[in-house]
């Protein structure tokens, strides 16, 4: 492939010696026309070879043939005028071929300076894949999505989402290529952790492919597709809002409680865009299995959405410990870095003397850790219980001490938070972790109907995130399509969304319980799965 004067080729391999950990990898060799290649990432200086990037000094041409360049350019001036002008016309109205469609507004990394590397509708791969096969099949699938050739991008994400039923970004990014055939899609953004937690974002992921999928099958006046949204942009989330606002999307979903994410959306609410966190999106009973939905979208409501559910996930811990463990001595083990970790330190100290547990310890991991030493503090602090309440960077340290209390005769038994569940935990933690009790916003019960059918969608038991990303991204979905615009969609979210919603239980008004307990239901590599505990 020989690439136009404009343009340049990239294979996914640099070749000027420096790394590029956010790119995607090799691929097959792709034209570009903008500053980074659409593929993988790679900035355009990454195919320029090292010694050609690095010198400043050009050997001198030969006397005939500048001569020969001079009497060209004064023989083809007019042609070559007219062949950039063809160049110019490509770059901003790529041709539309034959069994393309070119219905939709432009792709959103094609209109962003900073994050396009992070940002994609299908025209790459967001999300690592260990599988060769897997890989090259993506590869070809973001080509042809990014081509706007609808027809082979659907071949091939349905060929991915039937190789791996379990990979959220490819039904995505096939919902999203259906969509774009259809034309006139209504576009949400889903901002998820891919950088440093990519289960918790497929987990939310998930419950965004699933009601996305459900949604465009309901033959809607305008489809729903999804930008999924690396919020690890070294950019920050800030700078990806602002991308995001300056694009065609209507709304967002995503972020979580730490005080990046409540940056990024103080910046939506004062843009007019609608933004809703699955954490902190309240799903209220309304009675017939329906249920009006509050939303993160205001930054008052959003504090007091959160704080009512740190107030009711320290009571449901507190009086956890405190039917556990009778006269319970609590080392309490936080991250001051967090301010969901410190805020929630904070209602755990004020409340566990309330069920008659006394806090005899408080350790920040932030400040330096070593598990061994923490838990022998413990012990001589004559603590009989752990509680956690770690964000979801410290799972490491959570599983740190999980295997260091193992030294502890008798161990003592550990509580956490949310933050908390996931596979990361079951799958280092083993038997450490066993009897584990978490706090989360709703639990995998075989017999509720949603985790039945998510878990035939997923191949496989979905997690609490699934579930309300599922709900928000319903309430936000409604909204868009009867509000038209940002403004109508921000207007009622405001007002509250009737949707019938799948968690339906209250559960960001009363927090249940899940136990890591041996079973062969967990995460792949692991023998410990979460039970859902009642009775304490």
């Amino acid at each position: 492939m020989a690439p136009s004067p404009s343009s340049w080729i990239c294979d996914g391999v640099p070749k000027n010696g420096r790394t590029y950990p956010n790119a995607s990898g090799a691929h097959p060799p792709y034209e570009n026309f903008g500053p980074d290649c659409a593929v993988c990432g790679l900035p355009r200086e990454a195919m320029e070879p090292a010694s050609r990037a690095n010198s400043s000094k050009k050997s001198p041409l030969p006397l005939v043939a500048v001569a020969l360049g001079v009497a060209l350019l004064l023989m083809g001036g007019m042609g070559f005028l007219s062949y950039r002008l063809f160049l110019t016309n490509r770059e901003n109205n790529p041709p539309s071929l034959s069994g393309r469609s070119t219905s939709g507004s432009q792709l959103v990394s094609k209109t962003t300076a900073r994050n396009a590397a992070y940002i994609s509708q299908g025209e790459r791969i967001l999300i690592s894949e260990p599988n060769p096969q897997r890989v090259a099949l993506k590869q070809e699938a973001a080509l042809a999505f990014d081509r706007g050739d609808w027809a082979l991008a659907i071949a091939k994400y349905q060929e991915l989402v039937a190789l791996d039923p379990n990979d959220p970004e490819s039904r995505i990014y096939l919902n999203n290529a259906r969509a774009r055939q259809a034309g006139n899609p209504m576009t949400m953004a889903a901002v998820v952790p891919i950088g440093t937690s990519p289960d918790t974002a497929k987990e939310v992921l998930r419950g965004v492919a699933q009601y996305q999928e459900q949604f465009n099958a309901s033959a809607p006046n305008r489809p729903l597709e999804v930008v999924i949204v690396n919020e690890n942009s070294p950019n920050g989330v800030t700078s990806l809002a602002e991308d995001l606002i300056n694009s065609s999307i209507q709304g967002v979903l995503g972020h979580g409680t730490d005080a990046n994410s409540r940056a990024a959306l103080q910046v939506y609410e004062q843009a007019g865009i609608a933004a809703l966190s699955p954490l902190t999106t309240n799903v209220i009973p309304q009675g017939n299995s329906r249920v009006q939905v509050q939303t993160l979208s205001l930054n008052e409501k959003g504090k007091q959405l959160l704080n009512t559910y740190l107030d009711n996930a320290a009571q449901t811990l507190a009086e956890a410990v405190a039917k556990k463990v009778p006269h319970a001595k609590v080392a309490l083990f936080y991250n001051s870095d967090s301010p969901y970790s410190n805020e929630l330190k904070s209602k755990l100290t004020a409340v566990l003397p309330q069920f008659g547990a006394q806090v005899v310890q408080q350790r920040d991991v932030a400040a330096g850790f070593n598990a061994n030493t923490a838990m022998t503090a413990a012990r001589q602090a004559a603590a009989n219980a752990v509680v956690l309440a770690f964000s979801r960077a410290r799972v490491n340290e959570a599983v740190a001490l999980a295997i260091a209390n193992q030294t502890q005769t008798p161990p003592l038994q550990f509580f956490g938070s949310d933050q908390l569940y996931g596979p990361d935990l079951l799958i280092k933690g083993d038997s450490a972790i066993n009897g584990m009790i978490l706090a989360v916003p709703w639990s995998t019960n075989p017999n509720d109907p949603f985790a039945q059918q998510a878990a035939q969608a997923w191949r496989g038991q979905i997690s609490w995130r699934t579930t309300t990303a599922y709900d928000a991204t319903q309430a936000l979905a409604q909204a868009m399509a009867k509000g038209g615009d940002r403004a109508s969609t921000q207007q009622l979210l405001r007002q509250g969304v009737q949707i019938q919603g799948q968690t339906a239980s209250g559960t960001f008004n009363r927090v249940p319980l899940v136990q890591a307990a041996p079973g062969p239901n967990g995460p792949k590599g692991s023998n410990y799965q979460f039970n859902p505990l009642s009775g304490i």
